[in-house]
């Protein structure tokens, strides 16, 4: 996620770094919008991405690094951005012509195949929870750092831990970038080792598709999404879904008690979803 201010006036010690690793010297540096956590500009082609240094959240890490790590490992496969150079709490890229994704869950289904199915050092990203004990411990560690209380928690549906992935970590609208029926993968910071479910509850929760697209999605584009998926990994999302959205649940809270009110409705969809999952479900 990236968040971009209109009259954003880049530091001096950026431009100065960025003029010494690119050939920007008298590029206009243009701020951009539609994210919410770092500063970014595009210079011509070239995109630069300041990272905020409190822009970590107990869900969401924000990690240049690994943003660095997960572009030169995708690099082969052509839908992330070329990274050009990176240097202290920045990193610069090839800007990638597009719009947001608004359209077309068939099309983020079959990224998101490609991408978990690519090989990946373990050693080179975090680990994320696996399995349902994990993912509700994580969930219940999120949810105690907010100063107001959740609905209960589901109960843990033992669910094991299962084969593990590269994962994008925050698959919404705004990081998903569209361009003749491609798509791009942006905003790299917060990647992981981990279940495949994780970014399929990312892209299917209620409260991020409104954040970054403005509407949750349809059932129909629920059904074509989940029917582009492989079934396994569409069985084992249904088996940890009300853990996901209770875990996001507790970020929107969290997030909502620091200075983010538009994440108070936001948490109000997932706990709507979280009901209905229950009562269609119950027990």
């Amino acid at each position: 996620m990236t968040l971009q201010y209109p009259n954003q006036i880049p530091p001096q010690t950026l431009r100065i770094a960025v003029d010494l690793a690119l050939p920007t010297q008298g590029a206009v540096w243009q701020p951009l919008q539609g994210g919410r956590v770092n500063t970014v500009w595009r210079l011509g082609d070239i995109i630069v991405k300041q990272f905020q240094p409190n822009g970590d959240s107990p869900l969401f890490p924000n990690d240049p690094a690994a943003e660095a790590a997960a572009l030169q490992l995708l690099a082969p496969h052509g839908f992330v951005p070329t990274l050009l150079a990176q240097g202290q709490g920045w990193l610069a890229y090839q800007y990638c012509p597009g719009s947001a994704w608004q359209s077309g869950t068939e099309l983020v289904a079959h990224i998101l195949t490609r991408l978990h199915q690519i090989p990946a050092p373990t050693h080179a990203f975090r680990a994320g929870p696996n399995g349902s004990t994990q993912l509700l411990e994580q969930a219940k560690s999120i949810a105690a750092l907010c100063p107001k209380t959740l609905p209960p928690a589901p109960p843990d549906p033992q669910v094991p831990s299962g084969p593990t992935c590269l994962i994008h970590g925050d698959l919404v609208a705004g990081n998903l970038i569209v361009n003749k029926g491609n798509i791009t993968l942006i905003d790299w910071q917060c990647p992981l080792i981990g279940d495949p479910t994780e970014d399929i509850a990312a892209f299917l929760s209620p409260a991020m598709q409104v954040l970054y697209r403005g509407s949750p999605l349809t059932l129909d584009e629920i059904a074509v999404f989940r029917a582009a998926l492989p079934p396994q990994t569409v069985q084992r999302y249904d088996q940890l879904a009300a853990l996901y959205h209770w875990r996001m649940a507790a970020h929107c809270l969290w997030k909502a008690s620091q200075n983010a009110p538009d994440y108070a409705p936001a948490l109000q969809l997932e706990l709507t979803a979280l009901q209905r999952l229950t009562q269609k479900n119950p027990g």
